[in-house]
C-alpha cells in the first residue's frame, strides 16, 4: 500500500550527516521525497512510498547515524500523492 508520511526528528541530528544519510536510507527504500533542517535544531522529512518501507525509514530514524543523538521521532500519515520522482536533501526552511 502507497503512504506518505511527515518525519520529524529531535536530539542532536543536524551537523551529524543526518539528512545525507535520511537520504541514503530512503533511495535504498526506494522512496521518494525530502529531508531539511529546521530553524529549532530538528530535522523534518517528507516521504512516500510503500508504507512497510517508510516504517522501515522511520526505524532507521529512530537510531540515527553513528555521531547523531535521537530523543524523538514523530510521524504524521498522510494520504499518498506521487509528487516525487527521487529523494533528496532540501534547503532549511530558514534560508
Amino acid at each position: 500500500m502507497k503512504a506518505r508520511a511527515r518525519i520529524i526528528v529531535s536530539g542532536r541530528v543536524q551537523g551529524v550527516f543526518f539528512r545525507d544519510h535520511t537520504r541514503r536510507w530512503a533511495s535504498s527504500l526506494d522512496l521518494t521525497g525530502w529531508v531539511r533542517n529546521l530553524r529549532d535544531g530538528r530535522v523534518e522529512a517528507l516521504a512516500e512510498g510503500d508504507k512497510e518501507n517508510i516504517e522501515e525509514l522511520v526505524n532507521r530514524l529512530q537510531q540515527g547515524p553513528p555521531l547523531a543523538q535521537v530523543d524523538d521521532v514523530d510521524v504524521s500519515w498522510e494520504d499518498y500523492k506521487g509528487e516525487f520522482k527521487e529523494f533528496r536533501v532540501t534547503y532549511s526552511d530558514f534560508w
